[in-house]
């Protein structure tokens, strides 16, 4: 029972701290679960996978994710232990945003032209960019691009492509995603 009070307070200072959405949560979502030990690198990678490809924000899907997970590799091995975790991981992640949006909503709304607003917005955008950036580089790591060197050419080659494809081809996301996973499979099945 000690693993619940564990998700409780790791998603709980997720939800605090974790500005800029999903992605800039990963760094700290990773810190959190990774390095207590309850999940590997590995099983982290896959979480952010199925979190991706899943609707919904990617900290409340990998919240359920992990919630369900982590009490059966801790010994909690009956169905219910998975889905007491995940509903209490996603109840935990999403409320202190929950509360401090229902508080702030009212003070920001009368305050909307104050100088220490547009002051605190301002210095929050340079954040959020650097904790997405920080994902990124999480992310570039040996589970995703491979350890062997023509692994890696392939991975990089991978993520130059679909980037022109979206930034300056200006293809539908859905349709770099099909392309890439049949351009994934050709490189690591054919080749």
């Amino acid at each position: 029972m000690n693993i619940y009070l564990n998700l409780i307070w790791s998603y709980f200072k997720i939800g605090l701290f974790g500005f800029g959405g999903g992605y800039a949560m990963l760094s700290l979502i990773e810190r959190e679960i990774v390095e207590s030990g309850w999940i590997t690198e590995r099983m982290f990678t896959d979480i952010v996978a199925i979190s991706q490809m899943t609707p919904g924000p990617i900290g409340i899907n990998s919240a359920t994710y992990i919630g369900y997970v982590v009490p059966g590799e801790s010994g909690l091995t009956e169905w219910y232990w998975g889905i007491l975790g995940s509903i209490i991981c996603t109840l935990v992640v999403v409320l202190p945003s929950f509360l401090l949006v229902a508080y702030a909503s009212h003070y920001i709304s009368r305050h909307r032209e104050s100088n220490a607003i547009k002051g605190i917005f301002a210095g929050l955008r340079p954040v959020v960019i650097g904790l997405i950036a920080a994902a990124a580089l999480l992310l570039m790591n040996g589970e995703n691009f491979g350890t062997e060197t023509i692994d890696i050419i392939k991975s990089v080659s991978l993520c130059i492509g679909a980037f022109i494809l979206v930034y300056w081809v200006k293809l539908h996301p859905i349709i770099v995603i099909l392309i890439a996973g049949f351009a994934g499979w050709f490189l690591w099945s054919v080749i």
